[in-house]
């Protein structure tokens, strides 16, 4: 059985089990089929373009700042929105693994959680209250191949912002920040990023920013790549590694799914999220950022702190200082 084969692995753990199964399934099932996904509007795909190849990292700028990745607002529509609006639906790449960021509510079979919420306000100031968004699940590696070839108009999947990646998609401003830690079993005697790591197998998911921090980390760790962290949640579950690297953010939902689970260690970098687009879609940048500068503002009742407050508050704690102040490449 492969590593990425999570939907044939019953998950454990007082809480994780029913849940981890039901949203391992639910990917599964996306899977299958790779333009399939969960639509709450119009069934159809927008017509595929070639896409580039991923750049090589030599290829970023030197003065690259992912901080102010992403041009200043604008709601003047161009050819990106105009085509949105042709459609009559935006479809979202998305990750329903990522319990309160993104997962399907096992009644209503509706997407919910804080980037699904930042979805539907993109798609409401595009399309009006009454927009449909088609959401496509997609595992990391997927993302930006799938925004090159135009498969999805945005990807809002705790995607952070590199010199790397701005290379081949563009970025709105920082929606979110946060940094990678360690998950480990309660009983683990593992408490950190340090040399207790050597010879241990650490899960994280192919394509994911945490490759490379474990692979210069110089701990002498084993690296398992899975298609999603919900497949390292099982992977951990069933012991067959030591310990899940991804965001803090991701980590905290894993560990609310199953408490015999904990994060040890602090914040291991910085990282930005921020909602990924096709570089040609200037239009549609800069209007997401416009987006994004109503729904960080009015203090405690902004949608963002509304949104924080249902979904993540919970398990990340208050956050009484707000999003991160938006930042301009122009």
């Amino acid at each position: 059985m492969t590593a990425g084969s999570g939907s044939e692995r019953r998950a454990r753990g007082p809480l994780g089990g029913r849940l981890a199964l039901w949203l391992t399934l639910a990917a599964a099932v996306l899977a299958a089929a790779p333009a399939a996904a969960v639509t709450a509007g119009p069934s159809a795909v927008p017509r595929a373009h070639a896409a580039r190849p991923p750049a090589a990292a030599a290829a970023r700028a030197p003065d690259c700042d992912p901080r102010r990745a992403g041009p200043r607002p604008d709601r003047v529509d161009g050819e990106a929105v105009r085509r949105i609006r042709e459609r009559g639906h935006l479809v979202a790449g998305v990750d329903l693994n990522s319990y309160l960021w993104a997962s399907l509510d096992q009644d209503a079979q509706e997407p919910s959680g804080f980037d699904i919420d930042l979805v539907r306000a993109i798609a409401r100031d595009i399309l009006g209250p009454k927009a449909t968004v088609r959401f496509v699940s997609m595992p990391p590696a997927q993302r930006i191949p799938r925004l090159q070839s135009r498969q999805v108009d945005v990807i809002v999947r705790t995607m952070s912002i590199t010199c790397e990646r701005l290379a081949d998609v563009a970025f709105s401003s920082v929606y979110f920040e946060t940094g990678h830690r360690l998950l480990v079993p309660q009983d683990s005697e593992l408490t950190g990023f340090d040399a207790k790591l050597r010879g241990r197998r650490v899960c994280l998911s192919k394509g994911s920013s945490a490759s490379g921090l474990l692979k210069n980390s110089g701990t002498g760790a084993v690296a398992v790549e899975t298609a999603s962290h919900l497949d390292c949640l099982v992977e951990l579950q069933q012991r067959n590694v030591d310990a899940v690297l991804t965001h803090a953010t991701l980590a905290a939902g894993l560990a609310a799914q199953d408490p015999t689970l904990k994060m040890v260690g602090p914040l291991l970098d910085t990282s930005l999220y921020g909602v990924a687009m096709n570089k040609d879609d200037t239009d549609l940048v800069r209007r997401v950022n416009a987006v994004l500068e109503d729904y960080r503002a009015g203090g405690a009742a902004s949608p963002w702190m509304v949104s924080y407050d249902k979904w993540l508050a919970p398990t990340l704690g208050p956050r009484p200082q707000g999003p991160p102040p938006a930042a301009y490449a122009d």
